[in-house]
């Protein structure tokens, strides 16, 4: 089978396992597709995760390689990379040591985008934005903090971080999933404050971020007094807050259209099309391939030259060495994280 040379389309799919099997080769063929996101149970070490990586490029060079790899409890790749703190232990740190805290965030920043592109991957969906508000079972110790302030001044070291080894970053979930209980991987969310409350908290930091960031993740959040529509289905909260009113000209992926809070919209083509509608750029599609399937087959959207300009804008920019045990910042960053404990 001969690579495709074809433009980044708007799917986002995963794979099975450990190496492409030749339905997968395939799939990774077709014009809609534009990413792949990896998960834990495509890992088994490093030289495994070369191959991999190798192997997708080899059948789509222009593939977008992506993971959630956070730190603390959302880090796929474990045995072979170095263990980052989940963000709220920076967050605990700040309170006691601004400075140490910033140091510390830049440090994960530089190890979690050194090792993941030392590896083929090209892309982490990092950093979350949440506020702590100390309810959410699903963000938690994944935010920096309560404070937006601080939120967004440790994100801002952590993006400092990821660009000095040359990967973008992806703030989520806007505009905030902190202040709701459930989780919308197997819930549907509904925050019931107003606009101005959410304004004046939840959306600063991405308000501060927006120039920096690559990419923003939307929620599956009901914002119910403001739109009916969970907020990666909106094209209120998507093209005129997050584009108009916040300038953000990045690539806007939606969550994962499996998740329970993507339901409302319907169907896997109907959530496919909502939230391209409203104005993402790449839609997810995971650990479903007969969805998968489904979408390829009877999706037929008028493609967007714009956003594959903003895809495309997000390979990871030159300037790594390729040998990361003789690059002292690196190996000064991941001492730093061991220091944390």
């Amino acid at each position: 089978m001969k690579p495709s040379c074809l433009p980044n389309g708007p799917v986002m799919l995963d794979v099975a396992g450990h190496v492409l099997t030749a339905e997968e080769a395939e799939r990774l063929q077709h014009p809609l597709v534009g990413g792949v996101i990896l998960f834990a149970r495509n890992y088994a070490d490093p030289a495994q995760l070369q191959a991999l990586t190798a192997g997708i490029r080899a059948v789509r060079p222009g593939l977008l390689i992506t993971v959630d790899h956070e730190g603390g409890r959302v880090q796929r790749f474990r045995e072979g990379f170095t263990r980052l703190p989940a963000m709220g232990r920076l967050g605990a740190l700040w309170d006691a040591d601004p400075a140490a805290a910033l140091e510390t965030a830049r440090a994960a920043g530089l190890v979690l985008a050194a090792e993941l592109r030392a590896h083929g991957v090209d892309l982490s969906y990092a950093p979350v934005l949440d506020l702590d508000y100390g309810c959410s079972r699903v963000i938690g110790d994944r935010a920096f903090h309560r404070q937006p302030a601080v939120v967004a001044q440790l994100a801002a070291a952590l993006l400092d971080g990821l660009a000095q080894a040359g990967m973008g970053a992806v703030g989520k979930h806007f505009p905030g999933h902190g202040a709701v209980e459930a989780d919308s991987h197997v819930a549907i969310p509904v925050d019931e404050r107003s606009f101005d409350a959410v304004w004046a908290e939840d959306i600063q930091p991405f308000l501060a971020l927006a120039p920096r960031l690559g990419g923003v993740m939307p929620a599956h959040v009901i914002f119910r007094q403001i739109d009916p529509r969970p907020a990666g289905f909106s094209p209120f909260w998507i093209g005129e807050v997050l584009r108009q009113r916040l300038g953000f000209a990045g690539v806007v992926f939606s969550d994962d259209l499996t998740m329970e809070g993507a339901s409302v919209a319907g169907d896997i083509l109907a959530r496919a099309e909502a939230a391209y509608g409203a104005g993402c750029d790449m839609v997810l599609v995971c650990n479903r391939p007969d969805l998968a399937a489904q979408l390829l087959a009877g999706w037929q959207p008028v493609l967007r030259p714009e956003s594959t300009a903003r895809v495309a804008a997000l390979s990871p920019q030159a300037g790594m060495p390729a040998a990361l045990e003789a690059w002292d910042d690196y190996q000064r960053a991941r001492a730093r994280i061991g220091a944390l404990g």
